[in-house]
């Protein structure tokens, strides 16, 4: 894995510092914008905003790139991102905040798109999996020292916002001045979202089950955190336990889903963190019940993705994998521009706690689901061959879902396609 970095270690640092820009903007904008005195739902309807950005940049940044090549598409999207930062705290308005989210998930998703597709071009049949680990676990790393700085920060004030977008800023020079070349970009189109259906109900259902609970971690945890009189401190803290649950748990899911029938594992996670949630529900008052619920969703949610990405791929043929992975993504962005606006709604009508209630009913639905689903047509995963697991985040592009599926074909390549579920 050493090698691994070090061969590409110019474009994990510009990672890096992309996902500590993404993380403080997500985060600060929560805080501030409760601060300034917004409703649950305008903050709702921003946070949502993101995600919209994100979906639709994941289906036409490809078709920029190669129109205009890599580099143009890199630097205009990272300078839009730093001027929508730096100008939040100057348009204090929901509606200007809107609109800059939706140009920050445009243009977040589109240099994501940029950076990994070097990332890929980089890597080789040998080491993909080890560089997708590596990825995985410099985004994490990110998202959570973007959480210090936030703690360590005065959110009422500019400085916090200016980070952000000289972290970005910064995030080009070593990516862009790298000696690897710019790479060839091809993308695969989507399968239709009725052949992903037909070939795991369960796994469709459960993205954009998952879609909705990646949002609520993402968008809204400072929103609820700061309803519920959690200190700026606490709250940076309950974000990260949500990304250290993930990055911690990633891979020892992963090792069992290789090892025993995917459908068990999908319906424990999802019971575990829905229990997990139904915990904060009903003890709302203790800072400790909330850091260890936010760790036990986040470990549970983030790693599922993964998994029943890996699930779905059991009932493709690989040459539809790369295909299907699109269309999961979209199924699962859908969920995400929901989440939001759901969440700040439970928030309005049933306090603060509505917050818990909406990630524990999504997560429970995944779990009874899957339950219905092995009623339908068992299956005997004891005397088959199943590809790899591979960590594969809910934020990702649609260059990492095809990295994923160039690790599960090179490793399944004398494998039969399978009935579908």
């Amino acid at each position: 894995m050493l090698q691994v970095f070090t061969g590409s270690w110019a474009l994990f640092v510009g990672m890096f510092m992309l996902m500590v820009g993404n993380g403080l903007q997500g985060t600060l904008l929560g805080l501030r914008g409760d601060q300034e005195g917004f409703s649950t739902l305008a903050l709702s309807i921003v946070m949502s905003a993101y995600f919209v950005g994100f979906l639709f940049s994941s289906r036409y940044t490809p078709e920029l790139i190669r129109r205009v090549g890599h580099v143009r598409v890199f630097a205009a999207m990272g300078s839009l991102i730093s001027a929508v930062l730096i100008c939040y705290p100057v348009l204090l308005e929901p509606w200007a905040w809107t609109i800059g989210r939706v140009i920050i998930g445009f243009c977040f998703c589109g240099v994501y798109i940029t950076a990994e597709s070097w990332l890929n071009n980089a890597a080789t049949n040998e080491n993909r999996g080890k560089a997708l680990s590596v990825y995985m676990i410099v985004q994490m790393a990110g998202i959570v020292f973007a959480q210090w700085i936030v703690s360590r920060g005065d959110v009422s004030g500019y400085t916090l916002f200016i980070i952000p977008s000289v972290m970005v800023s910064l995030a080009f020079a070593p990516v862009l001045l790298s000696a690897r070349p710019m790479p060839a970009f091809e993308t695969t189109k989507r399968m239709k979202i009725k052949d992903l259906i037909a070939a795991s109900p369960l796994a469709c259902f459960g993205m954009f089950m998952l879609g909705g609970v990646f949002a609520a971690q993402f968008g809204m945890s400072a929103v609820y955190g700061n309803r519920v009189g959690l200190t700026v401190g606490e709250i940076s803290f309950f974000v990260s336990a949500i990304y250290v649950g993930a990055l911690v748990l990633q891979y020892p899911i992963g090792w069992l889903s290789d090892r025993m029938d995917r459908r068990f594992l999908i319906i424990g996670l999802a019971f575990i963190g829905g229990a997990g949630s139904l915990v904060a529900y009903f003890i709302t008052d203790n800072f400790a019940v909330i850091v260890f619920s936010g760790a036990v969703v986040g470990g549970m949610s983030n790693p599922l993705y993964a998994l029943l990405l890996a699930y779905a791929n059991d009932y493709l043929d690989k040459e539809d994998m790369a295909a299907g992975s699109g269309g999961f993504l979209f199924v699962n962005g859908v969920g995400a521009i929901a989440g939001p606006l759901i969440v700040g709604r439970m928030m309005d009508v049933i306090g603060n706690s509505g917050y818990w209630l909406f990630t524990a009913v999504l997560m429970l639905a995944i779990g009874a689901y899957g339950l219905y689903r092995m009623t339908q047509r068992p299956r005997a995963d004891l005397d088959m061959e199943v590809v790899p697991y591979a960590p594969v985040s809910a934020a990702s592009t649609p260059i990492v879902a095809e990295v994923a599926q160039e690790v599960y074909i090179e490793a399944g390549e004398e494998d039969e396609a399978i009935e579908p579920a």
